[in-house]
């Protein structure tokens, strides 16, 4: 009996050493107050970490309040690599969207910088600003009224003299009709003799929205036209007004002249452009904003033809051939 009792047996010593390991570390309860002592450095721990300090039972934020928190960025990355659906940004996240944005870093070098090195996208704003204050002051025109061209304006003195003198304004419009053909004749001559149909498939394009959109918006006839029977389209037939396709085309002809570095070509017809656009304003013979727009088209056109071009250029073989039609 006094063998089991005793301490000095193995299992009765290990058994002691259990409880005595157990005592040294009391369970907390809510008698001894142990558990509320233990819950509030763990309530502290969590509001230090979260930038928060409690102080008579009131939330005060602390001074780092106002700056991004590191470790809610690292876990907004955590949350996005692990494929969840919904990032939620906290809100003790301080830094907002226009914190963030590109244009909270300038500085005044950086506007100056602006102005110095890209100058004409300045000017463009300012003339942005500009008219648009010329935009929602302007009075409109009336429905019984023509429509105003300041083109038509510059070059009525020149209206006035074609009026009074047929046989010149039948001359300049037999020039007119020639340089058309010096167009035509140039952006085949690239397709059918050198293989090149960029200028002509740049053509094709841009008749072809020229017909929509001439036929889809028809505008009336200038006040003051003059027409003439060797003008093309010859005899004076109707015609599209939006958008020139005389200056479009010779726009087209002249860029392709230029890519093949024939620049006497290219400024000839340039100039011979300047001209046509002067005589077509001077007879009424299109819109101030229909010869604007074929100058725009006519190098949008060339772009497009050059980007499809890109795609679908299947080269010329050894033997030329009908590989030669799809040839660059």
């Amino acid at each position: 009996m006094y063998l089991l009792c005793s301490t000095t047996h193995p299992l009765l010593q290990i058994a002691h050493f259990r409880n005595l390991s157990h005592s040294a570390t009391p369970t907390p309860s809510p008698m001894n107050g142990d558990a509320t002592h233990l819950r509030s450095r763990n309530r502290q721990h969590i509001n230090k970490r979260d930038g928060f300090s409690h102080s008579n039972g009131a939330v005060k934020e602390s001074k780092d309040d106002h700056r991004c928190h590191d470790h809610d960025n690292v876990n907004l990355m955590i949350k996005k690599k692990s494929g969840m659906e919904k990032v939620k940004i906290n809100s003790s996240d301080k830094c907002g969207l226009f914190e963030k944005a590109y244009f909270m870093r300038w500085k005044a070098e950086d506007v100056l910088g602006v102005v110095r090195y890209h100058p004409i996208p300045c000017v463009f704003a300012a003339c942005m600003l500009f008219f648009m204050g010329v935009e929602y002051t302007l009075r409109m025109i009336p429905a019984s009224s023509p429509p105003f061209d300041l083109g038509f304006v510059v070059t009525l003195p020149l209206n006035r003299l074609l009026a009074s003198r047929p046989g010149l304004n039948n001359f300049l419009a037999g020039l007119n009709t020639v340089f058309v053909g010096m167009q035509t004749a140039y952006i085949l001559w690239t397709w059918l003799v050198e293989g090149r149909p960029r200028a002509t498939i740049s053509a094709l394009f841009m008749f072809t929205c020229r017909g929509v959109l001439g036929y889809v918006t028809q505008l009336p006839v200038p006040e003051d036209f003059l027409g003439s029977g060797v003008d093309f389209p010859v005899g004076n037939v109707s015609f599209f007004l939006f958008y020139s396709g005389h200056v479009a085309a010779s726009v087209i002809a002249s860029v392709d002249m230029k890519r093949m570095q024939r620049w006497e070509m290219a400024w000839a017809f340039d100039a011979l452009n300047v001209l046509q656009v002067v005589r077509l304003l001077s007879t009424r013979g299109h819109y101030t904003i229909d010869l604007v727009v074929g100058v725009g088209a006519g190098i949008l056109f060339d772009s497009l033809a050059g980007k499809y071009l890109e795609k679908h250029t299947v080269g010329i073989t050894a033997g030329g051939g009908y590989s030669a039609l799809y040839a660059m």
